[in-house]
């Protein structure tokens, strides 16, 4: 992950797999017990809660293809 940056006291990380061309991009917030999931060209448009061990088994997953 890359480009962090500070919003609304929540620090948000930029997908690294985001390109930089408009595509779909995710960023996360993590807060310890939870993570938390935003469309980074919606930011204001809510966000997605998941807990810390689910977000986890999720990438490991995702990284699986």
């Amino acid at each position: 992950m890359k480009d962090t940056y500070q919003v609304a006291g929540l620090t948000w990380v930029k997908s690294s797999y985001s390109a930089g061309d408009g595509g779909q991009c995710v960023e996360v917030a993590d807060v310890g017990p939870a993570i938390f999931v935003r469309d980074s060209k919606q930011p204001g448009e809510g966000r997605l809660t998941v807990g810390a061990r689910s977000w986890a088994a999720f990438v490991q997953m995702a990284a699986r293809g």
